[in-house]
């Protein structure tokens, strides 16, 4: 994925303010239902996704999630589950969890700004990035076992294959 950057003027504390001159600059959908929460929708590799930002100015947290275009039916949870855990011990950054509520996979992750003053445009930049990038990589795997019919590990192995070369 290829960000555009925007240079970094805002003074407030409040890192939803950098992140929708992140958006501008993307051209993307966004939806803000308050000065504490951003929605916003990007194009993946295989499947639309939409962020949400939600600023806890009290403990100086940003949390976000990216949520996947798909849902997966409850008798396919336990071996999603399994899936979650595998590809979790794999991630340097974030999480990768399951709404019990609608079946929906997510990347998750909070990024503690308190004492380190205001959110970067890199930080921010790269919370996007990276989580949108691992969840182009995975999202294959959440394929293969909720529509093909494979183990867990053989949804990951298949879905980390290296390819090399061009068909």
């Amino acid at each position: 994925m290829s960000l555009s950057y925007v240079d970094e003027k805002t003074s407030s504390d409040n890192p939803l303010e950098l992140l929708i001159e992140i958006v501008g600059a993307n051209d993307w959908t966004y939806e803000r239902s308050g000065s504490d929460e951003l929605a916003v929708e990007i194009n993946g590799r295989w499947c639309n996704y939409r962020l949400f930002f939600i600023w806890q100015a009290e403990i100086g947290a940003l949390h976000f999630s990216c949520v996947f275009e798909t849902r997966i039916h409850q008798e396919s949870f336990k071996p999603i589950y399994a899936l979650l855990a595998a590809i979790n011990e794999k991630l340097w950054l974030g999480h990768f969890d399951l709404s019990s509520e609608d079946g929906m996979p997510m990347f998750r992750h909070t990024l503690l700004l308190r004492g380190a003053g205001p959110a970067s445009v890199e930080q921010l930049e790269d919370l996007v990035d990276i989580s949108v990038s691992e969840s182009d990589r995975y999202y294959p795997a959440f394929q293969f076992v909720i529509w093909g019919g494979k183990t867990p590990k053989e949804a990951l192995d298949a879905a980390l294959i290296e390819v090399v070369g061009e068909a």
